[in-house]
């Protein structure tokens, strides 16, 4: 029937069924590339974004230049002020959407931004802003003031008193920065200490 003795040993047979299986096998693999860049594009999308994010939580935050209290008659702290400015490397921070953990002697409070200090309430004024750009940390010139009504928080509106301790976190939209203060053991015959 075929005559197998003069055929060359390159030569194949192709029918209409090899001719199916390979349109399928290209069809197949043209499916699977496509799902591929689909998912690699996707994939790439989300990592910038979650760089982004990530890069933006390390640098977007606030640096704390110093930490004041103001002592009352009563011999305790009612206001503590935290001079702040933004972080090397940080993008603008806007302080009226960020809040202030207070873990103080007495309980925990969180506390967001308001024209005067409170029991739930911090409050922003400028020391230096140099665009007048209030509440917004927008160059590394600016220093803001965050004051904290200590007597309002606490309980029995004591204030702090000689020796507590308390922890006060500000957290941006970005990230937080925790910050951890004591009250000096003594606190007669001063208006202001540090922190």
């Amino acid at each position: 029937m075929f005559d197998t003795d003069n055929w060359r040993p390159d030569r194949a047979q192709v029918g209409i069924g090899t001719l199916i299986v390979f349109i399928a096998m290209v069809l197949v693999a043209a499916i699977a590339a496509g799902v591929l860049i689909n998912t690699a594009g996707f994939l790439q999308t989300k990592a910038e974004q979650t760089g982004q994010e990530s890069s933006a939580q390390v640098t977007n935050r606030v640096s704390v230049v110093s930490t004041v209290g103001d002592v009352a008659n009563d011999e305790s702290i009612h206001t503590v002020n935290l001079t702040v400015m933004k972080s090397s490397g940080s993008g603008d921070v806007n302080l009226s959407k960020a809040t202030v953990e207070w873990l103080g002697p007495d309980d925990g409070k969180i506390l967001t931004m308001a024209e005067t200090a409170d029991e739930s309430n911090f409050s922003v004024s400028t020391i230096k802003d140099i665009d007048d750009t209030a509440p917004v940390l927008v160059n590394q010139g600016d220093r803001f003031r965050v004051t904290l009504d200590t007597a309002a928080i606490t309980e029995e509106s004591h204030g702090l008193r000689e020796s507590e301790e308390f922890t006060i976190k500000i957290v941006t939209s970005a990230g937080a920065v925790t910050y951890h203060h004591s009250v000096p053991q003594t606190l007669t015959d001063q208006k202001a200490v540090q922190l």
